[in-house]
């Protein structure tokens, strides 16, 4: 079984949301199995700052829907979208 790369934009509620809170709320919750590649800072418009993680997963059933009960489980995040997945050799 191989590994899977996925990229994910996380938007805050607002302007105002720390982004340092929700980045080590994500670093610190990470579910067995998953391991993050990468986070980063997109901005967007007026003030709104998206926080783009890119994590590691098994190729398999499933594979990044912890991640995303993980990161729709903390505050201060709106929403999310999986923007991109590929595997990787």
């Amino acid at each position: 079984m191989g590994e899977v790369l996925t990229t994910m934009k996380i938007m805050p509620d607002s302007p105002d949301v720390d982004l340092e809170t929700i980045k080590e709320a994500i670093k610190t919750s990470m579910p067995e199995g998953a391991e993050i590649h990468e986070i980063a800072e997109e901005p967007i418009a007026f003030g709104l700052v998206a926080i783009i993680l890119k994590f590691i997963t098994d190729d398999g059933e499933g594979g990044s829907e912890a991640v995303e009960e993980m990161v729709q489980a903390i505050d201060g995040v709106a929403s999310f979208e999986i923007t991109g997945v590929g595997r990787l050799m």
